[in-house]
């Protein structure tokens, strides 16, 4: 993939101090190969999805209504948010909401993943019912902040006199749960979560497609990416898979005492995919038991970071303080803009030395 470029140089020996050798990897490769094989025999939904185009072709049926909206917003939390966070931030432009209708061209995006009332609040006053599209997100439809979120959005939308079945979209259960039992008894359009597939890892079903093709987002190019990435992700030799490398590299510095990983973010648009990060290690690797039902209460700490804004609040702990942190830096190989700093105060050695770079440089 062009993309996407991975560098573990810097947890290797002799790069650092207490970098990983190559036989200690290397102990490693049949066992992950072991597993990788095994991945690919259970095929689990997440991982195949790239290769059905099922849900993405049911989004884009919809993408002329979707569309026609002024706001769309999203009632769901936790997987049902942080990914569509995610997308919305590293592919759209930072102020993509208060673009103008013309320069926008799709809808705003709003993202209500919390039940705090000043801040539902402030998106409520932000929109019109009239022209808004709620997606309401629960594979149960029991999850208590989406569905409470869900009924004080029904009840603005019956207070403006307005048709139910016109401004909600229900993704959820195919088959079950009450709200497959509320569309179908009012006629709302509902989308499918597969069965399959656990929240955290549903950001290309129609749980994430919806909002990324609502924003003007290419879907099908997200599927095109991910399956080029698939071929990465399957291969069995250690140093050619950049996740399994990845998860060894953690495992190992696990076994040394780190448990705590950072994500740090050198880019604003990708500070929330830091965010979605944190719920996939947790909850994927946060676990009580272990596979033959033994108490092992084991993982590590996901934490993340922006710089530089946190190299002044985090960066001297991480320095100075115990060596129990794997970090892993993301960063923009290009970014979309670039600001000249000018040269003012030239006089002044405290600031002349700023005059002329960019502020990419600067970061």
């Amino acid at each position: 993939m062009n993309g996407i470029k991975f560098d573990f140089s810097n947890v290797i020996h002799p790069n650092i101090e207490n970098g990983l050798t190559e036989e200690e990897i290397n102990q490693h490769a049949n066992r992950i190969q072991d597993i990788v094989e095994m991945i690919k025999q259970k095929n689990p939904g997440f991982l195949s999805l790239p290769f059905t185009r099922v849900y993405i072709d049911r989004v884009l049926d919809l993408k002329t209504w979707i569309q026609s909206f002024e706001s769309v917003v999203v009632l769901g939390i936790g997987g049902s948010a942080l990914g569509n966070q995610a997308l919305q931030t590293a592919l759209n432009p930072l102020n993509y909401n208060v673009l103008s209708k013309e320069i926008r061209k799709t809808p705003k995006i709003y993202i209500l993943d919390n039940v705090d009332p000043d801040f539902i609040a402030s998106v409520l006053d932000q929109i019109d019912p009239r022209t808004t599209l709620f997606n309401v997100i629960s594979k149960s439809g029991t999850t208590a902040e989406a569905m409470a979120n869900y009924l004080v959005a029904r009840g603005i939308v019956e207070g403006f006199g307005l048709d139910p079945k016109k401004h909600f979209l229900f993704t959820t259960d195919p088959e079950k749960g009450i709200l497959k039992k509320i569309a179908e008894e009012e006629g709302i359009k509902t989308l499918d979560i597969p069965p399959s597939i656990g929240g955290r890892f549903s950001v290309l079903t129609p749980v994430g497609l919806l909002s990324a093709l609502a924003s003007g987002i290419d879907i099908i190019d997200l599927y095109n990416g991910a399956k080029e990435m698939h071929q990465r992700v399957i291969n069995p030799n250690i140093w050619e898979n950049p996740s399994a490398f990845n998860a060894l590299v953690h495992y190992l510095y696990y076994q040394k005492g780190y448990n705590i990983s950072v994500m740090m973010s050198y880019s604003n648009k990708l500070y929330l995919l830091a965010d979605w990060y944190r719920q996939l290690w947790a909850e994927s690797i946060g676990k009580k038991y272990n596979l033959k039902g033994e108490v092992v209460n084991v993982g590590q700490t996901p934490i993340k970071a922006l710089g530089t804004t946190d190299q002044h609040s985090q960066v001297q702990l991480y320095n100075e303080g115990p060596y129990d942190k794997v970090i892993t830096f993301i960063q923009l190989e290009n970014f979309e803009r670039n600001i000249k700093i000018p040269n003012i105060h030239c006089d002044l050695p405290e600031l002349s030395y700023l005059g002329g770079k960019n502020l990419s440089t600067l970061l």
